[in-house]
Parts: structure tokens; sequence; C-alpha cells
């Protein structure tokens, strides 16, 4: 980072600190950039013996290709976390105010001897804690609690962000890449624009999701938008299945997350028939594979000579569709024996 954008990172942050009323912009004392992946910027803020998380949303990602969403997401963004608190007030962060015209909100900073991001855990091979069905039967209970009848979906009509910030970059660019399963991404883009089903995350990685002693903390929910249940599941599995590509030694470890974290979200499904929703996450999970390789947000660790068997096993799923998540992981779990 630059000194401009370190000094206007640090007005931002002054000027947010301000309009939230946490405290005078004078008594500001550190302003630390944190790692906030593409789409945000995102500071450490300490105000004299208070420290707070802020972030603010990005117009342009910071990827290769052009990527361009609404900075407006950081409302529903404000909101998931607002509603995850109510269904899971245990893990909630504590929220401290969201700006409509500075694009930022202020958060609890995650911080304990206790906290622990569960991608490091994941890729330095930790012993299994039960993480991945925490994290299914959170997602399954906010899912769930969002289709209920009475839930305010008024922050989470997102259709132009979501489009911008998941159907495009995952789905319709690699398609322009992909002609060979181009009908298949198209159709599922199709089915995500036109879903409503629940209130949907749109970014459940391993690198958005802590624990601390009272459990997950799930973060960055810039895409959250009313839609398909598929997504949010399909792109946690997705994510479990490429770290057991990428670590041959612990691919046994990953597979069983891989099942574990479905099984633990399944039990919540109560708006429509769980058969049918697990057919649609293992065809989207396949897509999000390729969209790992030729989309606009490729993966960061894959070696180079994988990746042609990663797009050629995403192609395989993607033109034969498995009805459940037990036979894609059998799948995975064969075709990866020859990579």
């Amino acid at each position: 980072m630059t000194g401009e954008e370190e000094r206007s990172l640090e007005q931002r942050c002054m000027d947010l600190v301000s309009e939230l009323g946490l405290g005078d912009p004078s008594e500001v004392t550190c302003v630390e950039p944190l790692s906030g992946g593409v789409a945000s910027d995102v500071a450490k803020v300490d105000v004299g013996d208070k420290r707070f998380c802020l972030k603010f949303a990005l117009p342009k990602l910071k990827v290769k290709e052009d990527w361009f969403a609404p900075v407006r997401r950081n409302r529903a963004e404000y909101e998931w976390l607002r509603v995850a608190g109510e269904v899971a007030p245990t893990t909630a962060l504590r929220l401290f105010g969201c700006s409509e015209t500075k694009y930022g909100f202020a958060l609890e900073f995650l911080q304990g001897d206790d906290v622990y991001l569960w991608k490091s855990a994941l890729m330095e091979g930790q012993k299994n804690d039960g993480e991945a069905e925490q994290v299914g039967d959170l997602l399954g209970r906010i899912h769930a609690a969002s289709a209920a009848n009475g839930f305010d979906t008024s922050h989470f009509l997102n259709e132009e962000e979501f489009h911008a910030m998941r159907i495009e970059p995952y789905l319709l660019f690699t398609a322009s890449r992909r002609p060979e399963v181009a009908d298949e991404l198209h159709g599922l883009a199709k089915m995500l624009s036109e879903s409503k089903q629940v209130l949907v995350h749109g970014d459940v990685s391993p690198k958005n999701i802590f624990f601390r002693d009272q459990g997950p903390v799930l973060l960055d929910g810039e895409c959250a938008d009313m839609g398909d249940a598929s997504f949010d599941s399909a792109f946690c599995l997705n994510h479990l299945a490429l770290k057991a590509i990428h670590l041959p030694d612990s691919r046994a470890f990953m597979l069983d997350q891989f099942e574990a974290f479905w099984k633990a979200y399944a039990v919540h499904v109560n708006w429509e028939d769980v058969a049918d929703l697990e057919k649609r996450v293992c065809m989207l999970m396949s897509a999000f594979m390729l969209a790992r390789i030729d989309g606009k947000s490729p993966v960061e660790y894959l070696d180079p000579s994988v990746q042609p068997k990663v797009r050629d096993l995403a192609v395989f799923l993607l033109s034969s569709p498995v009805a459940n998540v037990g036979a894609l992981r059998t799948t995975i779990e064969e075709k990866i024996k020859e990579f």
C-alpha cells in the first residue's frame, strides 16, 4: 500500500469514527490496514482505549480482471451480521454502526488466544475439532430462519450486487472461456438469478471463518442477497474439495470435512425437499471448481501443473452430474487419485 493510500484509509477511518459516534477523530491513535480480501479495505482502529474493526467496500475489486460492484453492498453485509447475531447470539460479533454515505461500518475487532482462522487450521493440517459441522449447523440455522414467514428481506434484495460479485465473475465469465460447458453454466446462472429462497451469504469460505471458544464467526457477507439455498453450501464444499486436491496427505481428512459440513447443514432444510437441493449443490459446486481455475477469482494455492487436471475434473462433473454429496465425494476421490 502506498503512502497516499494509507493516508486515504486513515482519513476514511477518522471520518467514520466521527459519524458513528465512536469517539473524536483526535482520539484515533492507530489505523492498521488488514488483509480484507479483494473487495474491501479493512483496518484495525484504536480510539482511545477502545479497538474496532472498520470495513469499507471498494467499487473496483483488487484482481487482474476488471471487476466492479456497487459499494452499497456494505449495508447488506452489515445486516447479514445482524441477522446472524440474532440466530446465534453466543457467536455474534458486536456491531457499532453503518454509514450510508461512506460505505463503511464498524464492528468488534476479533482477538484473543482462542481465536483462529479456519483456513489456516485446514492448511496446516490441524486436528478436527468439529469445525465443519459447526459451520454447516450455523449456516443451516441462518438459512432456515430466513426462509420462515415474516423474515424481513428489505435489506437483501440485492440482485445487482449479487450478479456483479458472484454470477458474472464465477459463472458467466467462466462460460465465455469454457464453451464446452457454457450451457450448464448459463443454466446455473439463470437459476441463481431467479431464486429468492433464503438469505445467501455469498462467500462461505474458510478464509472468512474464524473460530473462538463460543463457536464459528462468519465474516465478509458483502454478497448477501435473497437467493438460492444451494449457493452457500456449494461455495464452501468447493473450498474443501480444492484443499483436498492441494494437500494429498490431508485428502481423506478434507473429504471427511466435506461430508460432515453437508450433513450438519442438511438437517435444517425445511423449505424444500433436501434431495432436490442436494442435486443443485453438487452441480453448482462443480461450476465453482471450474470458476476457481478459469473465472475472475482464480485459486491462489494450486500448483500450475495441477490446474489443468482440476479443470478437467470440473468439466467432467458438470457434464456427468451426480445426485448427492456422498456420490460427489466418491467421484472426486477417485478422479484425484490420477493427479
